[in-house]
């Protein structure tokens, strides 16, 4: 098989927010980090993890761009202290924890995300 010049490895995940202060501040919240890092270009914000990073982007906000289905995962050590948690920061539980692995819910500006027991 000839090699491919495409790595396999996802380098970014982009979601589109509405207001980018209020979303960085949010997502930094939940994923309990710092704000510090920079807005650039007005519109992206980059929060980096561990592994792929996650880049939130105002410019690209559009209700069609709203993604109603989960794109990735949010790994969890304990999915009942997960679920506990994001429970008590008012965040819009859209299943229970389900299978005893994982939960979906939305962020402010209505992307479903999930989080799962790794």
């Amino acid at each position: 098989m000839k090699k491919s010049p495409i790595l396999n490895e996802i380098g970014t995940i982009f979601i589109p927010v509405c207001n980018i202060e209020s979303a960085r501040d949010w997502y930094c919240d939940i994923l309990g980090l710092s704000t510090d890092g920079e807005i650039q270009f007005g519109h992206i914000y980059v929060i980096p993890m561990k592994g792929t990073n996650l880049v939130l982007d105002s410019k690209i906000f559009s209700k069609a761009n709203i993604s109603e289905v989960p794109k990735f995962h949010f790994n969890s050590e304990n999915i009942e202290e997960a679920y506990q948690y994001m429970k008590s920061k008012n965040v819009e539980l859209i299943t229970e924890i389900e299978h005893g692995h994982y939960f979906n819910f939305k962020d402010p500006d209505g992307n479903t995300l999930m989080i799962c027991k790794c």
